[in-house]
């Protein structure tokens, strides 16, 4: 396949290259397994710089199309099974539709200098500091889940919000912030020390990683949220409908 985008289009070059992306990965070799082009090599050959093709990766990379390995390479992710969720919703309206009533355990925030994965998912600039939120919640009896959300500071969250209130309720009320899109990973875990005390389980209990990634309707990061809950209180749910073939 030829390289190539247009320098005169209207288009960003940075969608020209995601949608070049796109064709790129459907093509047998690459479903196959081969890896893409290194971003020097694409960068050279399109005549744009490299941040631009790292900006069309990480799109991909984050929508779960493209799986990259430092010091390897990027290539399609291979699944048997790809599902889109609809109608997601926040821990706090996941619960209320259950009737669950929530107990908030533990409460706090800082700011924090990003590591790599969240740099890239945010495209943050070198060494900005962003939002980080932590919380213990569960039920009256005992907590059964830990979140630890992060921020992007283009948001203008301070730390001093009311996060007793639903997490999306604030940042739409009061910093008029949508959140469309949620991708999410689920995974499976022992706890360590420092989660087994927090959930009040023992170590090496099994424990169930969330990890959330949410945009605003231009496909701009919000968040990037990890829960760890306990394996006896939650079960995850997939409705999908089949298409017609």
């Amino acid at each position: 396949m030829k390289l190539e985008i247009d320098h005169n289009s209207s288009l960003p070059l940075h969608a020209q290259v995601e949608k070049l992306l796109r064709r790129m990965i459907e093509l047998p070799e690459y479903k196959n397994g081969k890896f893409l082009p290194n971003e020097v090599d694409m960068a050279k050959t399109l005549g744009i710089s490299r941040n631009t093709v790292r900006q069309a990766i990480n799109k991909l990379v984050y929508e779960g199309v493209l799986v990259r390995k430092n010091g390897v390479g990027t290539k399609v992710v291979n699944r048997s099974v790809n599902t889109r969720l609809s109608n997601w919703l926040s821990f706090s309206q996941e619960m209320k539709a259950k009737g669950i009533e929530i107990k908030n355990y533990e409460l706090t925030t800082d700011w924090v200098t990003p590591d790599k994965e969240l740099y890239d998912f945010f495209r943050l600039r070198k060494n900005e500091p962003i939002l980080r939120v932590q919380r213990l919640r569960g039920r009256k009896e005992y907590p059964f889940v830990y979140f630890i959300s992060y921020f992007h500071p283009r948001i203008g969250l301070t730390g001093n919000e009311d996060f007793s209130r639903p997490l999306y309720d604030i940042l739409e009320r009061d910093y008029s912030v949508f959140a469309k899109l949620s991708r999410e990973e689920i995974s499976a875990l022992c706890a360590d020390d420092f989660l087994a005390e927090k959930l009040r389980i023992e170590p090496d209990e099994p424990v169930l990683k969330r990890k959330r990634f949410v945009f605003d309707p231009g496909n701009r990061p919000i968040e990037y949220n990890l829960g760890y809950y306990r394996a006896d209180s939650f079960i995850y749910t997939i409705e999908s409908e089949r298409s017609k073939q």
